[in-house]
Order: structure tokens, then C-alpha cells, then sequence
């Protein structure tokens, strides 16, 4: 059927060419009439056998022409050089050649403004790469020195210290993850989980910061299996459970996490719901909580948010296929919910 479009494109576009043609054979027709009226039919039969031909290879030769064209154009926009810009202009009409001059001029500016972006992401995302490496040794020494010198501090002290540490691992791998969001590949490992140990295994990687803000934490349902992501799921629950804390009213008088494992029957899905008692959020400002870069528009909520970790919450449960789900109202708390996909082993 491709034949049959590019025959009517090009009678659409010479369209004035034809209606000439036949007009003028109309015209040598009513001539012959009145001239040779006794071999008019002859005349005819040959006026109509040669304007089919003219028509006809007319058809083709422009056919044939307008592929050229669009192989040298195609091959123009795949490399906007100037070796492309002169094969173009060879084969195309005169009256287009200052047009496709200025095109490539303007691509080529483009392309080049387009290069030096691309080298300046680079570099740009070079360097976060070294310096969250770079971070991470002062971060390893703190380390060392709270495992081994700890008992030369008070209480306060090392739990506080404990609490900056734990923040500022967890502001690292934002960091690092936000860097990789572009990466074609992914070294996700799906395996089986024990979803509620795993909570709780999480829990106390972060327990400094849960008693910093002294957060009670209460786990209900029974141990389920799933199957996904160790990194990733922990990465999720780490970022709820810091947004949880960041946002715990100041001289919350019971602050409380709650971690809910559900089997629902009904879709034969594993949800987990994860819950506080925090200042929660605005009906109008619920549905954006996940979008980049939303701080919300009120409340305790706007003043702290950064509007990333939850994007990057978002982004790692697409990427392991988790659905998620929030509900709140201002001044109730928030619950967002992890839908694990039913996956038959």
C-alpha cells in the first residue's frame, strides 16, 4: 500500500503540473475535432497512449527523485555535517539550498550547546560520585572512634553523635542513588525476604535515631515472604522511617511507628502499611507527596521537607515493582502503604 500513498502524493503535489496537461489535451482534442474530424479517433487514441506515458514516467522519475532526497535528508539529521549539507543541497531543488543552509547551522549550534551540556553533567555527576566516596571516610572514622571511644563519652553525647552519624549515612545514599537514577544497569538481586524480620532488622540498624526522637515502635501481623530487593526494600523503609522522624512534632508526647503486615486474600497481595502519629499531611497536598522537589504548602510538614526523599522512595519501589499507596490527614498522622507484587515462584 506504500506505492499506492506515494503515487497520491505525488499527484497532490504536481497536481497543478496535471491539471495542465489534460487541459491542454482537452484543448488539442476540440482542435482536431474541427481540423480532422474523419481521423479525430486516431488522434485521440495517440494524444491519450503518450499523455499516460508522460504521466506515468513523470510519476516515477519524481518518485525516485523524492527517495533520494529523503535518504540524503535522513542521513542530514543522523549527522548534521557539512558533508551531508552539500549531498543534500546536490540533489535537491536550487530554491531549498539557502533553507537547508540555515538548518544546518542552527542544528549544528544546537548539537554543539547539547555536547557541552552532556560534559558538564558529566563532570557534574564525576564529582558527586568522588565526593560521596570522599565522605564516606570521615564517616568510617567516626565510626571507629564511637566503637572504640565511646566510653569516654556521656550518654548524651554518644547517642547525639550516633544520630549525625546515622543522618548523615542516610543523606549519602540519597545522594549516591539520586547520582545513579540515570544508569541503564542496575544490579537489583530479587530474593525471598521475611518481610517482618526484616523490618525489625532495619529498626535496629537505625535505632540511635528512632531514640533520639524517641519513637515507640510497634510491629502487628504475622512473618510473610516476599520476594525482592535487599538493598532497595531497605533503602525505601530507611527513607519512610527518616521522613517519619524528621517530621515528629516537637515534644510529641508519644511518637509512634507501626509497622503492619497484611495478606490480602481478596488480590493475593502482601501489603505492608507503615504508619506515625506525626503532624501528617494536607488532603490537597497528599496526592504530590511523591513528586520531586514537593514541600507541601503548610504546616510542620513544609518547613523541614526537602521534597526528595520520598521521590527517591517512588523511584526504587517502580524499580522493584512495588505499588505504593499514602493516606493522611492533617494532624493524623500519615500511613503509606507498600503493595509487594504476587509473584509465583
Amino acid at each position: 500500500m506504500r506505492w499506492i500513498k506515494q503515487i497520491y502524493d505525488c499527484f497532490n503535489a504536481y497536481k497543478l503540473w496535471f491539471f495542465i496537461l489534460i487541459t491542454t489535451d482537452l484543448l488539442f482534442s476540440f482542435l482536431a475535432w474541427l481540423a480532422y474530424p474523419e481521423t479525430f479517433k486516431m488522434l485521440v487514441g495517440l494524444m491519450i497512449v503518450f499523455t499516460l506515458a508522460m504521466i506515468s514516467m513523470s510519476v516515477f522519475i519524481i518518485i525516485r527523485k523524492q527517495k533520494i532526497i529523503e535518504a540524503a535528508f535522513q542521513d542530514f539529521l543522523l549527522e548534521p555535517n557539512e558533508t551531508n549539507e552539500e549531498r543534500l543541497c546536490r540533489v535537491s531543488p536550487k530554491t531549498h539550498w539557502s533553507f537547508i543552509r540555515r538548518m544546518g547551522s542552527v542544528i549544528r549550534s544546537y548539537q554543539s550547546e547539547l555536547n557541552d551540556q552532556v560534559i558538564e553533567l558529566t563532570d557534574y555527576e564525576n564529582y558527586i560520585e568522588g565526593w560521596v566516596h570522599e565522605i564516606k571516610k570521615p564517616l568510617s572514622l567516626m565510626t571507629l572512634v564511637l566503637d572504640n571511644r565511646s566510653d569516654e563519652m556521656s550518654p548524651l553525647v554518644r547517642r547525639r553523635m550516633f544520630h549525625v552519624r546515622d543522618q548523615m549515612l542516610g543523606d549519602v545514599e540519597r545522594i549516591l542513588y539520586f547520582a545513579r537514577l540515570g544508569a541503564t544497569h542496575k544490579d537489583y538481586i530479587f530474593e525471598s525476604i521475611n518481610l517482618l524480620a526484616f523490618c525489625k532488622q532495619t529498626i535496629e540498624d537505625h535505632q540511635t535515631l528512632l531514640d533520639e526522637v524517641g519513637f515507640q515502635i510497634q510491629f502487628t501481623g504475622e512473618e510473610v515472604e516476599i520476594l525482592s530487593d535487599r538493598k532497595g526494600l531497605a533503602f525505601i523503609l530507611e527513607q519512610i522511617i527518616f521522613n517519619s522522624t524528621k517530621y515528629v512534632v516537637q515534644n510529641q508526647d508519644n511518637p509512634i511507628l507501626k509497622f503492619e503486615m497484611v495478606y490480602d486474600e481478596v488480590s493475593d497481595q502482601t501489603i505492608l502499611h507503615i504508619s506515625d502519629n506525626g503532624p501528617g499531611v494536607s488532603e490537597e497536598d497528599l496526592p504530590f507527596i511523591f513528586d520531586k522537589g514537593f514541600t507541601g504548602s503548610r504546616g510542620t510538614y513544609t518547613r523541614q521537607a526537602t521534597g526528595m526523599g520520598l521521590f527517591l522512595v517512588s523511584k526504587m519501589a517502580y524499580d522493584l515493582a512495588i505499588q505504593l499507596d499514602a493516606k493522611s490527614e492533617l494532624g493524623s498522622g500519615l500511613i503509606i502503604s507498600l503493595i509487594f507484587p504476587n509473584v509465583k515462584q
